[in-house]
């Protein structure tokens, strides 16, 4: 039956896997990318950006939402696969040839070899770059738009409850006669007027440094108005933005390396503890494991039930039920960890509940296979 290191019928399944897995996987995409890119539109229409900004935001995104549907388009292309050939007496002649389960299982593993590969790509190296890029990409958005709130002539209301006025910018960048009115708070109205203010840039967020002005706060419960001269006053424009956490670094932006050595500027960077670091970098090497094992459960599953004229639909059913299974373990895992990170290694425990599922699955079919023949 070989032509060489690999058996015509293992080109044959993993060809048509790889095509299915494609399919799906481009399916999954598109319907998760649809979602959120009208989200996205619709904020950077708001910020004023055009559409070249929007594809290459939207191109930082892709990588994340490949990671999360390739496990799921891996299991769905085995299934549908292994249903086919099941339905096309296929594999029933494979068996009859000699080929046992566990044989029959080499392309599938060659298979969630492929796709456990391709998502560690994704989530230890191509994820964190594209991260990183976007979070860049997204402050410098972030300072254009707090300087188009800066137009003169004109009274403008970036959020409710604040007004901004200029009545004029000089071309050194100076700001002439502004206005500030800040009514968030109910119980008062904060307004300030200066003669002349900047915009400064920092850290964390602009800042709009006023000069020789006034502060004026009133409060309608006591019909009382207190006011104060000030030489210099720098007012927080981050309210204004999404430029709040510009400052810190979030650890799904940060190198699977770097969140292994756990250097001080990083925990300081991030705020985490190096054992939330550890766990954040475990748990990529975690997907990509879980991704391989997938398709094995969605195979093995349907090989319990042989050939039958009514379809595999009970096994299909139960391979999905099995799935979600895992699915649930790996979320009990996560919230466990979030209370504890020191115990990183459970992150592991999903996928390699997924592999002894699967392993399970082909032994039992195995047995019947050999109970059958007896």
């Amino acid at each position: 039956m070989d032509e060489g290191p690999v058996a015509r019928f293992d080109r044959y399944m993993l060809s048509q896997l790889m095509m299915l897995f494609g399919f799906f996987a481009l399916v999954l995409v598109l319907v998760y990318w649809v979602n959120s890119a009208v989200q996205l539109f619709d904020q950077l229409v708001a910020d004023g950006q055009n559409l070249s900004v929007f594809l290459e935001l939207t191109m930082l995104t892709l990588p994340a939402l490949i990671r999360l549907v390739l496990p799921i388009a891996g299991f769905a292309a085995a299934l549908y696969v292994t249903n086919r050939l099941s339905s096309d007496s296929e594999l029933t002649v494979m068996q009859a040839t000699g080929f046992s389960p566990w044989r029959l299982a080499r392309p599938v593993l060659m298979f969630g070899l492929v796709a456990g590969l391709l998502t560690g790509a994704l989530t230890l190296v191509i994820n964190p770059l594209a991260h990183a890029r976007l979070a860049d990409r997204q402050a410098e958005i972030a300072r254009s738009a707090t300087a188009r709130l800066l137009q003169e002539g004109e009274f403008l209301s970036p959020v409710d409850g604040i007004t901004i006025y200029i009545r004029d910018i000089t071309p050194e960048g100076e700001l002439r006669d502004l206005l500030i009115s800040d009514s968030r708070d109910p119980d008062e109205t904060v307004t300030y007027t200066a003669s002349s203010a900047y915009l400064v840039e920092t850290a964390t967020a602009p800042q709009l440094v006023m000069i020789d002005g006034l502060i004026q706060v009133l409060r309608p419960g006591v019909a009382r108005l207190a006011t104060t001269r000030f030489n210099d006053f720098a007012f927080d424009l981050a309210p204004l933005t999404s430029a709040s956490e510009s400052g810190s670094r979030r650890p799904r932006e940060i190198s699977t390396l770097e969140l292994l050595r756990g250097a001080p500027e990083t925990l300081e960077a991030t705020g985490r503890s190096a054992a939330q670091l550890t766990a954040e970098a475990h748990d990529r090497v975690a997907g990509a494991l879980l991704a391989a094992a997938a398709p094995l459960i969605g195979f093995a599953t349907l090989l319990t039930g042989g050939f039958s004229r009514f379809g595999v639909w009970r096994q299909i059913l139960a391979a999905i039920g099995l799935i979600i299974v895992v699915q649930a373990l790996e979320s009990t895992v996560t919230s466990a960890l979030r209370g504890d990170p020191e115990r990183w290694p459970l992150i592991y425990l999903p996928g390699l509940a997924a592999f002894a599922i699967g392993t399970a699955a082909l032994a039992l079919s195995a047995r019947r296979r050999r109970g059958v023949s007896t």
